[in-house]
């Protein structure tokens, strides 16, 4: 398969492919070549080989390995793959997806700030419909499983004869494709194999402050390809890097049906740690969640596993009535659950943070019990705070940040949305 690379004991691989070692020495300290490791010297097997630890589910890489690339070009017929799609794009989110389209043709990277519900997989479209047109290898890579599983469907429906391949731990079997749509770590299979890659969320756990999958990225890109980075909560880190390295800045403070972020509410719950096992505690939730019953159904975001499984144990008898569950990556009917809550099956569904971006569901509430939690960052809150209004007429959404203290993240995500609900107006007076 052109650009995924194989890892062969040295000197046994295909003559005619690009060869590196798996593992260089530079300034005598070893690094792996696939995933960007800085080896420890207690890194070696028996016979004193150094290995590499970073990237060992993807097979031992050692001094005695080399990675091995299939560089044949891909001669693709550049024939239409039409786009299918029956929606139609706002005027803003046109223009959008024109520059885009405009940063393929330069090859100028680009990063598209754009707030949540904006519609970024659709302004997609065009840039990848010229994409396929010119032949071109693409993937849409995205740090979580979830993102993924919410994409590929909406591509697929777009591009019903595009060579789509779905990759990620529970994903599809290696097959030819065209748009790869796969985690970030999907990632370090390939080397120099991508004309354009989508990275979506790149400020998500685990591709933020993560080496090992930045260094991922930039090798999957061929060396005259491009990268474009989608995010609703753009990190200080990845603006200066568009500054530094002259990315095409293009932003979008309006959602697709011209509805204003929600702005998040704040409720006092004191000592809300041992909300569990406290009668009063939980009774003044299950109101505050019934309240929101009356109009929507209900997130209910916890800040740890732990303290989701103990918190449904005891509020499901305060909510009787509603049909409660829970979701978190540890839970192997995750997927299910996920696309019963869309297909209204649950009134109330708690979650980790593993809900926090990249799924929609119609007509939902949302709460954040600990909002003041350490693991609530500022993108994090705003991206939570963003599950709400994303689709239909305007149901009366809410956002609810149950605290005990007003942490800085807290405050500061609650000021970013209504700076973004300016911006939008400035947008409109434009």
């Amino acid at each position: 398969m052109q650009g995924k690379q194989e890892l062969y004991p040295k000197g046994t691989g295909p003559k005619d492919a690009h060869t590196r070692p798996g593992i260089v020495f530079s300034k005598g300290r070893p690094q792996c070549q696939r995933c960007g490791t800085w080896i420890a010297e207690n890194c070696r097997l028996e016979n004193g080989a150094y290995f590499c630890s970073g990237c060992l589910l993807l097979g031992r890489v050692t001094e005695f390995h080399e990675l091995v690339t299939d560089v044949t070009p891909i001669t693709r017929p550049k024939e239409a793959v039409p786009c299918v799609w029956s929606g139609t794009l706002t005027a803003k989110q046109a223009v959008v997806a024109t520059a885009l389209k405009e940063c393929l043709t330069k090859r100028q990277n680009a990063l598209l700030w754009a707030v949540t519900g904006s519609g970024k997989t659709e302004m997609l479209f065009p840039m990848l419909e010229q994409a396929f047109r010119e032949g071109l290898q693409v993937a849409y890579a995205t740090p979580r499983i979830d993102v993924c599983n919410e994409v590929y469907p909406r591509l697929r429906q777009a591009f019903p004869s595009g060579a789509i391949l779905l990759r990620h731990s529970q994903g599809e079997e290696w097959r030819d494709f065209q748009l790869l749509v796969a985690t970030t770590h999907q990632l370090l299979h390939f080397y120099r194999a991508f004309d354009l890659l989508i990275i979506d969320e790149s400020d998500a756990f685990p591709y933020v402050d993560n080496p090992v999958l930045h260094q991922a990225s930039r090798l999957a890109v061929k060396e005259q390809g491009i990268t474009v980075h989608l995010t609703a909560t753009p990190s200080q880190e990845l603006k200066q890097q568009r500054e530094k390295e002259n990315w095409r800045l293009l932003t979008l403070f309006q959602r697709y049906h011209k509805r204003p972020l929600v702005v998040p509410e704040l409720c006092f719950m004191e000592n809300w740690r041992k909300l569990p096992e406290k009668k009063r505690s939980l009774k003044k939730l299950a109101r505050l969640c019934e309240t929101l019953l009356k109009d929507n159904r209900l997130l209910l975001f916890c800040p740890q596993i732990d303290y989701l499984k103990r918190l449904e144990q005891t509020l499901q008898p305060y909510l009787a009535q509603w049909r409660v569950t829970s979701v978190s990556a540890r839970d192997e009917k995750r997927q299910e659950k996920i696309q019963g809550m869309r297909d209204g099956e649950w009134d109330v569904l708690l979650t980790s943070t593993v809900l926090e971006r990249g799924v929609t569901f119609a007509n939902v509430s949302v709460v954040i019990l600990g909002a003041d939690h350490e693991v609530f960052t500022k993108s994090v809150l705003i991206q939570i705070a963003g599950r709400v209004d994303r689709l239909g007429e305007y149901q009366h959404g809410r956002v609810v940040f149950c605290y005990q203290e007003q942490t800085y993240p807290l405050r500061q995500a609650i000021a970013e949305i209504k700076a973004i609900n300016r911006k939008r107006g400035q947008e409109d007076a434009l």
